[in-house]
């Protein structure tokens, strides 16, 4: 692998790093640009050609992940963990949850049962496909 593209991961690296640690932060394609150093167009192309899929859909998985275990490990409302994993409104969060996971917040909390394995299996065995 050559340098430049070893430049190229490692920036794409650091803007996804910030993804996961600030998920439920107010993040855009502008700002992740910024922590890569490269434009916001050249980020976005980069971002997709490393990782498979977009900035904003790698975010939103993100995020959904995060609400699937909430939903599944404590018994706060949907709207709350709408809020608190950064989506703007429920009514975004379910179009998108079902979008990702395939049914609606509250069939999936019906439907998952926490099961006496480690959270590691879990998320494995649950996470979403992009």
């Amino acid at each position: 692998m050559s340098r430049a593209a070893e430049e190229t991961n490692r920036r794409m690296l650091r803007a996804r790093d910030t993804m996961d640690r600030d998920y439920a932060q107010s993040l855009n394609v502008p700002s992740l640009a910024r922590i890569a150093h490269v434009s916001e167009a050249h980020f976005t192309r980069t971002f997709r050609a490393v990782f498979g899929e977009t900035p904003h859909r790698y975010l939103q998985r993100r995020r959904v992940e995060r609400a699937m275990f909430l939903l599944r490990e404590t018994d706060r409302s949907v709207t709350d963990i709408c809020y608190e994993v950064g989506f703007g409104s429920p009514g975004t969060f379910s179009r998108t949850f079902h979008d990702i996971v395939g049914r609606s917040p509250r069939t999936y909390r019906k439907e998952a049962v926490a099961a006496g394995v480690p959270t590691c299996f879990t998320m494995a065995w649950t996470r979403p496909s992009s």
